[in-house]
């Protein structure tokens, strides 16, 4: 059994801070506002430099120390935890969220990729170097490079990864039938055919629970055994997000909400929930 557990500090994160009373719904940041007002509180999030300068109002020295708290923090939680339970024979490894262009612009374009048309894989990269800049030179060894809509950034960020070679990667798309248009199974090659030396894993994150199966019986067909190549996988709980007014959203039931499918209902396409 090569089954390993994640343990994940995004979406589910924000939530779980929600209910403790931060208030985080609504928010351009997300939870990642907590590094700067409530550290404590947080361990890990996908924050961005120009995320913090835009909605923070911080220097790009005062932002870069916010990502890179978010980063020590995680790695603090670790040894804490270590320290009270031991590894119980498997050492945790924090991995540094590297989240999609869209998720820092507020418009729910992660969901779609409705911005990849208007970016090349050139602006793609100039924005996401400071994130990678900051959590190797905190420490990490590992990136998730995670919900991401659409392979071109994907191939991006991992042609950016070769700046880093002590930096390691898995990649998670976020798919649903008939979206932005890339084949799950192709796109997963290509990464794995672009990133090998540093890639350790493929998958999906953020994706309703009735498409995994498919979506890895798709994988399958493109890629080496999951022993060679493994599989990364965190879905979500099956809600769809809808959005409202300004940055506020509501999750309504995914049985609520027509779903295309294809004809074998295993032709799964790369982007948003």
């Amino acid at each position: 059994d090569v089954r390993q557990p994640l343990y994940s500090g995004g979406w589910r994160a924000g939530f779980t801070l929600q209910a403790e009373g931060y208030e985080v719904d609504g928010d351009p940041l997300w939870s990642a506002r907590l590094l700067a007002t409530h550290p404590s509180a947080i361990k890990s999030y996908q924050s961005s430099v120009p995320g913090f300068q835009q909605h923070l109002g911080t220097t790009q020295k005062e932002a870069v120390a916010l990502s890179e708290r978010s980063a020590t923090l995680a790695l603090e939680a670790v040894q804490e935890f270590e320290g009270k339970r031991g590894t119980g024979g498997h050492p945790k490894v924090v991995a540094g969220s590297v989240g999609p262009y869209g998720a820092c612009q507020a418009d729910v374009s992660e969901y779609t990729g409705s911005y990849i048309p208007s970016v090349t894989q050139c602006d793609l990269a100039t924005w996401h170097r400071p994130c990678l800049e900051v959590l190797a030179g905190a420490g990490l060894q590992l990136v998730a490079l995670e919900t991401l809509p659409a392979l071109s950034e994907a191939l991006a960020l991992l042609g950016l990864l070769q700046e880093f070679p002590d930096l390691n990667a898995w990649v998670t798309f976020s798919c649903k039938h008939a979206s932005y248009g890339d084949n799950f199974g192709e796109a997963v090659k290509s990464c794995y055919e672009q990133g090998r030396e540093q890639l350790i894993g493929v998958g999906v994150n953020c994706t309703p629970p009735h498409l995994i199966t498919p979506l890895l019986q798709e994988a399958n067909r493109f890629l080496p055994s999951p022993h060679v190549l493994p599989r990364v996988v965190y879905p979500n709980s099956g809600e769809e997000w809808v959005p409202g007014k300004c940055f506020l959203h509501q999750w309504v039931s995914g049985s609520l909400l027509h779903k295309s499918s294809s004809p074998d209902g295993t032709s799964q396409t790369v982007s948003g929930r």
